[in-house]
């Protein structure tokens, strides 16, 4: 197995957390304040990756390349997580879902406009899963309007964009573990700005409430998946990283259907089709290759 096809893993395995983390957030959600539980995810992400630092490097201290790109990332990270939470309030879950992963197609733009080109095959399969998202998020006979929520979610999909786009200048130079723990104080840092504007109220009643999907999106969702994301878009083009990450959308389903119960349709079952078709067509010319 080579080294790209590992890190294509990683990212998928970050897709896997990331969409069970939704039915996780949802619960949490309702027990708390969306500001205020982004702030404790991303402070539970920072204090759960400090032992890994330690253990890896020998020191929690990062330098000054590994603050800068965590600190760039953690402001991306804190202000897409808020505005997202902010759209979902004003729109529909599936619209919110849909334009927030719109990322994807803003990376491949950039990354056809500001340095490297996008091959073919890597534009057929962002089309591919811009249509699956559609059939997923987006339920039969719905027109995509647009209000403040949906443009709140598409303000998101532009921050997450660039975080994606942060990581891959800076993933060859720094520690990516280390990078991972800035980027988390950073977006807590960020969370706890919209909280105190926001005047949300948390008691130690709404953080019992929500400590199990807390802790889930807080030590799995925040510490483990984001830092994955780091280190496996080492190597691989940002717009086939955001293409395999943007599955989420489809293991949110499978997380709904086993833990809420809930009836995955024949038109979410063609959309997740199309997207997982999507991937392995990013990854057509490396198949062809090792033939």
């Amino acid at each position: 197995m080579s080294l790209k096809t590992r890190h294509i893993l990683l990212l998928l395995l970050t897709a896997v957390i990331w969409g069970f983390a939704f039915t996780a957030q949802s619960f949490g959600g309702n027990a708390m304040g969306a500001y205020s539980f982004n702030f404790l995810r991303y402070v539970i992400g920072f204090l759960v990756l400090q032992p890994v630092v330690f253990q890896l490097t020998g020191s929690l201290i990062p330098d000054k390349e590994t603050v800068k790109g965590g600190i760039l990332c953690g402001i991306c990270l804190g202000v897409a997580s808020s505005l997202q939470q902010s759209g979902i309030l004003l729109t529909t879950p599936g619209k919110a879902g849909f334009l927030t992963a719109f990322y994807m197609v803003l990376v491949a733009i950039a990354g056809i406009f500001i340095y490297r080109r996008v091959s073919a095959s890597v534009c057929a399969a962002i089309v591919m899963g811009v249509t699956g998202l559609w059939l997923i998020c987006i339920p039969a006979g719905e027109a995509l309007s647009v209000n403040r929520g949906d443009i709140l979610c598409v303000e998101c999909a532009v921050f997450f964009a660039i975080q994606i786009l942060v990581i891959d200048r800076f993933i060859n130079r720094v520690d990516p573990v280390k990078m991972s723990a800035v980027q988390f104080l950073t977006a807590a840092a960020v969370s706890a700005v919209f909280w105190i504007f926001s005047g949300e109220v948390l008691t130690f009643g709404m953080v019992k409430e929500g400590l199990l999907p807390l802790l889930y999106v807080g030590l799995l969702s925040t510490g483990a998946a984001y830092t994955l994301q780091i280190v496996g878009q080492r190597g691989v083009d940002p717009a086939i990283a955001s293409l395999v990450m943007s599955l989420e959308s489809v293991f949110s389903l499978v997380g709904e259907a086993l833990i809420m119960g809930l009836t995955i349709t024949g038109r979410e079952l063609l959309g997740c089709a199309i997207m997982f078709a999507a991937v392995i067509l990013s990854q057509l010319p490396d198949l062809l290759h090792a033939l």
